[in-house]
């Protein structure tokens, strides 16, 4: 054998040189170049190899996937409400007790106008003065619901403004819900004002919001029948 030949890979395993070694990633030992694939690319030189050894790549892909961490049972609880939430208990309740009734005449006493007409006035919540017209049927309701006195046989005045009223109501109710019995803070009129229902103290109550929209358009009674269903 020539002396000057190049050593091969099999020259060197028989007995020649030891094989340049290069030591594993994963398994820490020092194993020859051949257990290591050549990395890819444009800068990668001829010597240059991958960190993980032959053995440790088959003892890789032969061990099951890690499955993803679980969250701790107290964080995931904390993440958010359940997605069902547990309805609401509505029983049918006493209505709430009525303010006395103002001093004055008796809605008897209307009589609309020759235009057909009563007169109502009011305040603003600044207390600014307000008057516009109204039927006769309107102004006796507001008189006998008690959100409305008698000044004379053609006028009627409003007690309360906007935000007395909502005040009252809360506070009358003491800010529960007329129809499930928790925290409420919004006004529900038992007659809807779409079905000829007015805003007055015999016909509104406290409500939740849940309750509120839950109602929506129905009557007291149709709402209060879907209770036992």
């Amino acid at each position: 054998m020539d002396p000057n030949a190049p050593t091969t890979e099999q020259d060197q395993a028989a007995g020649g040189d030891p094989l340049p070694g290069k030591h594993c990633s994963r398994c820490n030992q020092i194993k020859p170049l051949s257990h290591f694939l050549r990395r890819s690319g444009k800068r990668a030189g001829k010597s240059s190899r991958r960190g993980t050894c032959r053995s440790c790549r088959k003892q890789m892909k032969s061990e099951p996937e890690p499955l993803p961490p679980t969250e701790p049972k107290e964080a995931s609880a904390s993440a958010g409400p359940p997605l069902a939430e547990t309805p609401k208990r509505r029983t049918k309740r006493p209505m709430p007790p009525l303010p006395p009734k103002p001093e004055g005449p008796d809605a008897s006493v209307l009589v609309p106008t020759r235009q057909g007409i009563i007169r109502m006035r009011g305040k603003t919540d600044k207390g600014r003065r307000w008057h516009q017209e109204t039927d006769l049927e309107t102004a006796v309701t507001l008189v006998r619901e008690l959100a409305a006195i008698v000044v004379n046989r053609h006028t009627i005045r409003r007690i309360y403004s906007n935000k007395n009223f909502r005040r009252y109501i809360l506070t009358r109710d003491n800010y529960t819900c007329h129809f499930c019995g928790e925290y409420g803070d919004t006004i529900d009129h038992l007659l809807p004002r779409a079905k000829g229902g007015h805003t007055t103290p015999a016909n509104c109550v406290c409500a939740c919001s849940l309750c509120n929209q839950s109602k929506a358009d129905r009557s007291l009674d149709e709402f209060t029948n879907s209770f036992e269903d």
